[in-house]
């Protein structure tokens, strides 16, 4: 078992770098701050500063508290706000797709996996979960990126967004920057994509005859198998 743990650290790592960019794309859907904005209206804008998200906009303001404390307004997209750039609905939609299909590439790396330690000797089911978790990382990478991608080239062309009045927001910044979410985003879609690239590749060095980096006791096997004979 232990020579078996210390030949297959690709398909480990394999899993390891997805579960990290699994947990930090579900961490940037939940996070408000996509794009910062900078307003020159303080009036209801306390701070300045609003935080446009793919869920909510929120923003501080002390308009309806006394002075000295800080209130933060949220306002979430309603999918009747036909004025909201169809974008945002998107990335909601896409980064959905990229936690399901995330952790589905997670469960069948974690069954390959298990059955590679478990000394389980099927190497064609071993192979098929890890190719199948390979496109499942790929394609959650890519749900990632789109949303994150087209998030980013908004902020550095400051484009507007008209909001709703009731939104309490202005249709258009000052000047707007890239929030926690947008790095933390691209940091997950690498880390799926490699993920998905390493399993891809350690199947087609299977098929190929080297199966030492996939199931590494299957070829020891073989190889002694022959010496016998």
């Amino acid at each position: 078992m232990s020579s078996l743990t210390g030949t297959s650290h690709l398909q480990l790592a394999s899993f390891v770098l997805g579960m990290i960019g699994w947990i930090l794309c579900t961490i940037s859907m939940g996070l408000v701050d996509w794009r910062v904005w900078h307003v020159d209206n303080t009036t209801i804008i306390s701070s300045g500063i609003a935080w446009v998200g793919i869920w909510k906009v929120c923003f501080i303001s002390y308009i309806h508290v006394s002075p000295g404390y800080e209130e933060q307004f949220c306002h979430k997209f309603s999918g009747y706000d036909s004025s909201i750039p169809g974008e945002i609905y998107a990335a909601q939609g896409l980064l959905v797709i990229a936690m399901v299909t995330g952790l589905l590439a997670l469960t069948a790396t974690i069954y390959a996996l298990r059955n590679i330690y478990m000394g389980i000797s099927r190497k064609t089911p071993i192979t098929r979960f890890f190719l199948v978790g390979g496109f499942f990382y790929i394609f959650a990478g890519l749900c990632v990126l789109i949303p994150v991608s087209h998030n980013f080239y908004s902020v550095t062309h400051n484009q507007t967004i008209a909001f709703p009045p009731s939104y309490l927001m202005p249709s258009s910044p000052v000047a707007q920057e890239a929030g926690a979410a947008i790095p933390i985003g691209i940091i997950a879609a690498i880390l799926l994509l490699l993920s998905g690239t390493i399993c891809i590749l350690c199947c087609n060095t299977s098929a190929s005859g080297q199966g030492a980096l996939l199931v590494p006791h299957l070829c020891m096997a073989k190889k002694s198998a022959t010496y016998v004979s």
